[in-house]
């Protein structure tokens, strides 16, 4: 069926292209996106482009928000950048996100001390400070520059523990690499926005940390808890179920009880309550979840698709809300994101080589030094009202950063020397 779809490809087109020279507005502008559409869904019939179906989805997801900017931005009358609409559908995607880790991710320090530090290290100075150096240079707006060193302080993202097990690096030190840099997401996310992008938008630390824990590690925390009581015994599932009842019982009191307190806006017992809160929820979405899983085991397998659906929301969305700037400036952000993207894999690569890891890890660390979370980059931007501008880096450099990372992966995997055994670093 795919081949159909691939067939039908070139026809859109084609009759794209007339219908521009007829100017026929209506039927160049679909043709457009249905050509796009048909090369996604397609391109999983031939070998040598299947692994770019998602990036296709992304590329379809811009040309659509460009063409159709307020089709996208508001569906009736509901308007599609709502604050809660971008926090569940965040928090859906680390959700899907964390149902591929597990705990032991996060161990993983013990067998590759020195690769993970150098790897942390790599992520938080280069990517910030390249983000900075590139965003001043091109002179962009203040929004827009400091969305690019945003991408930059944020943490990776499971693209670079795929790119690592195409490339045949080392996956444990990737997956470890990317648990403890999520886990350090909300002290240094605002700490680097606060030094590299203080002057450009105004940046409340305090503020920005809790909507990272609530984008990031809340929805983590969830997946973990369907882990524990997956793979760690009785015990663990008696204190998670034990934990979970006095969650539900804190969150029912709380309705009640909520109107007795006056708490203001914005205020550290607002965000301290808002917390709980979302723990209290985090056990309950992950008791209900593993729940669904003992009921239908294969849907750890499809989460990572609900991921991918809210990151082409999000480009979507961020792509037609920012349209007039990005059709000003779309070109000089692709160009920023090709060097800002290659400064990480460059710099990654040699600075864990000049730091005595093995080539195989030092890839690795490329890898994860290189590629950002762009989907918490554009859950920030999002709960900040800023879509339109400072989250517009990320719908450019999501794209870029899928295809780079896939053709590396594999001219790493097709040069890489059989022999070269990726030993653990246990220094």
């Amino acid at each position: 069926m795919r081949k159909y779809f691939l067939w039908a490809a070139p026809v859109f087109f084609i009759v794209a292209g007339l219908s521009w020279l007829q100017q026929s507005e209506i039927i160049w502008k679909l043709g457009l996106i249905f050509g796009f559409s048909s090369i996604a869904i397609g391109a999983g019939h031939v070998k040598i482009i299947s692994g770019y179906q998602y990036t296709f989805w992304i590329i379809t997801a811009v040309c659509a928000g460009l063409i159709y900017p307020d089709f996208f931005l508001h569906v009736g009358g509901f308007d599609m950048r709502n604050k809660w609409l971008i926090l569940i559908i965040i928090q859906m995607v680390m959700f899907g996100m964390g149902t591929q880790m597990s705990i032991e991710d996060f161990t993983g320090i013990r067998k590759s001390g020195r690769g993970v530090l150098i790897g942390l290290l790599g992520h938080f100075t280069i990517m910030p400070l390249a983000g900075f150096i590139i965003a001043t240079t091109f002179g962009f707006e203040p929004e827009i520059a400091a969305g690019i060193i945003l991408i930059g302080s944020c943490s990776s993202g499971l693209a670079s523990n795929v790119m690592t097990y195409i490339a045949k690096g080392n996956l444990v030190l990737s997956v470890t690499v990317t648990a403890i840099s999520t886990l350090a997401a909300p002290i240094m996310t605002p700490f680097l926005m606060k030094i590299f992008a203080g002057t450009l938008v105004e940046v409340h630390f305090f503020n920005m940390m809790m909507e990272i824990i609530k984008i990031v590690l809340v929805p983590l925390a969830a997946a973990m808890i369907h882990d524990i009581l997956k793979n760690y015994g009785n015990l663990a599932r008696k204190r998670i179920y034990l934990l979970t009842i006095l969650s539900v019982f804190w969150l029912v009191i709380f309705i009640f009880i909520r109107k007795s307190f006056y708490v203001i806006d914005d205020s550290t017992a607002f965000h301290v309550f808002e917390i709980i809160n979302f723990t209290c929820g985090a056990f309950i979405v992950g008791v209900l979840y593993h729940w669904l899983y003992k009921a239908y085991p294969k849907i750890d397998a499809v989460m990572p698709y609900f991921s991918m659906f809210g990151i082409i929301y999000f480009t979507l969305v961020t792509t037609a809300a920012g349209r007039d700037n990005l059709i000003q400036i779309g070109f000089l952000l692709f160009l920023a994101s090709v060097l800002h993207n290659g400064a990480g894999y460059f710099f990654g690569y040699w600075l864990s080589r000049l730091s005595g890891l093995d080539k195989k890890s030092s890839q690795t660390i490329a890898f994860e030094v290189g590629l950002q979370n762009g989907g918490m980059a554009s859950g920030l931007a999002g709960s900040m009202g800023k879509l339109a501008t400072l989250g517009l880096a990320s719908a450019v450099f999501s794209p870029w950063m899928n295809v780079s990372g896939s053709l590396l992966a594999n001219y790493w995997r097709k040069t890489g020397n059989p022999e070269d055994e990726t030993q653990p670093d246990t220094h």
